[in-house]
């Protein structure tokens, strides 16, 4: 309600959201799963309307992991401690109140591991396809998923069961922008953000490649990081059609001539997982953080947003509303490297303590936080997805827990038929009667959130 009141209607992300505010097309750097989003909620002309699904939607994902921790036995002081991040993470917030795909992405891939880990094989594959076609980083964690249940085993019609569904989403993308574009590829920049990852390290007198357009121009400490390298540089030198292909042949040259200085690469930028302050590449000297409330309103140079409003849609600034996310966003968040320990330490439990069920979300969580850093670069709203996982992890671990539908129960005493004398058993009388109407709420909220009695 705050970030509503104090940033109405939406925050709006370079480029990318006015891409995604456009009628849905299969998209060169991005797949169109978020437009498809949008797009459903076109008719209402609102970006309010879609920051509040948004602030919405994090909430249920939320509830979704408290209600899946309550089932495993961990008490309610423990459970909501785990999901609080969810809740009160400022950049949580900010990324619900943004116009990008990360929030619609970390509740469909959370809400995907979640049915898992409850044996809605089929549904949960649906969600991860859905995902996959929202950002594709989400195939791994699809192929994980379709995985587990073969190495638990659980036989294999759960996994033909995750397969197909997941597999569906994606067959019926591929089909689309096979028709429009002439290739079934979710997206065609691949090569680009591969031969981006590799401008932190190529040296081309070591490479030799056979193409040397792309060759950078500056020494390697004077680089900028390898998002800049999407949108200019050498890459105009390449006919657009051939820029994928070119590029993504320069990248696998430079990663077989310099693989130590790939590995390197990749190390430097996943040790900013260890900073405490949350800041990120794409921030440049003069310009503002987009992964902060701003100060004051940001220009908007592209009619997508006001064609979706159907009218004004800059950013306001409501004081002295904004003022106060603002100081809140200086303290108000899980910093990583807290979040890496928490991580680490669930995913070393799962193992000690043979909880495979802990595992799932665990590795699902390190897919998400490595595999970009390895293709395309290190930027702090790509391990925000990661947040979730991650809770739901420790809670599977850190507690004693039931791995079965949920809580044990106790087991009714056994009255010996041996003895002559039938005196009733202290432990059978029943407990004194609460208030009625006290106890009918109780008993529907323990059945909407399948409680033990």
């Amino acid at each position: 309600m705050l970030t509503m009141t104090g940033y109405p209607p939406a925050l709006l992300f370079f480029a990318d959201s006015f891409t995604y505010l456009r009628e849905p097309a299969p998209g060169a750097f991005r797949p169109a799963g978020y437009s498809f989003f949008l797009h459903l909620l076109r008719p209402a002309h609102s970006l309010a309307l879609v920051t509040l699904v948004q602030h919405l939607i994090g909430l249920a994902l939320a509830i979704s992991v408290y209600a899946l921790l309550r089932r495993r036995g961990l008490p309610g002081w423990g459970a909501t401690l785990l999901v609080t991040p969810l809740l009160f993470d400022e950049f949580l917030i900010l990324m619900e109140h943004m116009v990008m795909a990360d929030a619609l992405f970390a509740a469909l891939v959370t809400g995907g591991i979640i049915l898992m880990l409850t044996g809605r094989y089929g549904t949960a594959g649906a969600l991860l396809g859905l995902a996959t076609i929202t950002r594709t980083i989400g195939l791994p964690v699809l192929v994980l998923a379709m995985a587990y249940p073969a190495l638990r085993r659980i036989g294999w019609r759960p996994v033909l069961r995750v397969a197909a569904a997941g597999l569906a989403p994606l067959a019926a993308y591929s089909a689309w922008a096979f028709a429009v574009t002439g290739s079934p590829a979710p997206t065609r920049a691949d090569g680009m953000f591969l031969w981006a990852r590799t401008m932190s390290f190529a040296d081309c007198a070591v490479i030799r490649p056979a193409d040397t357009r792309l060759c950078p121009d500056r020494p390697v400490g004077q680089r900028a990081a390898p998002p800049f390298w999407l949108w200019g540089g050498p890459l105009n030198r390449i006919p657009l059609k051939e820029r994928n292909a070119v590029a993504g042949r320069f990248a696998r040259e430079a990663i077989m001539a310099q693989p130590g200085a790939y590995l390197g690469a990749v190390g430097r930028d996943l040790t900013e997982l260890l900073r405490w302050e949350r800041t990120s590449a794409r921030v440049v000297p003069g310009r503002h953080n987009p992964y902060k409330f701003p100060a004051g309103p940001r220009p908007v140079r592209d009619r997508a947003p006001e064609l979706y409003e159907g009218g004004p849609a800059a950013t306001r600034v409501v004081e002295p509303v904004a003022g106060w996310l603002r100081a809140y966003q200086r303290f108000g968040y899980l910093p990583y490297p807290l979040l890496v320990l928490l991580l680490a330490g669930s995913l070393a439990a799962a193992v000690v303590r043979r909880r495979p069920e802990a595992l799932l979300p665990g590795l699902a969580a390190v897919m998400l936080v490595t595999g970009p850093v390895f293709v395309a670069g290190y930027d702090i709203r790509y391990v925000l997805v990661a947040l979730p996982l991650t809770c739901l992890a420790a809670g599977l671990v850190i507690f004693p827990t039931n791995l079965g539908s949920g809580p044990p129960r106790k087991r009714s005493p056994v009255v010996s038929t041996s003895r002559t004398d039938h005196r009733p058993d202290p432990r059978d009388r029943a407990a004194p009667a609460g208030r009625p109407g006290l106890s009918a709420v109780d008993s529907v909220l323990r059945r909407l959130l399948r409680l033990p009695p």
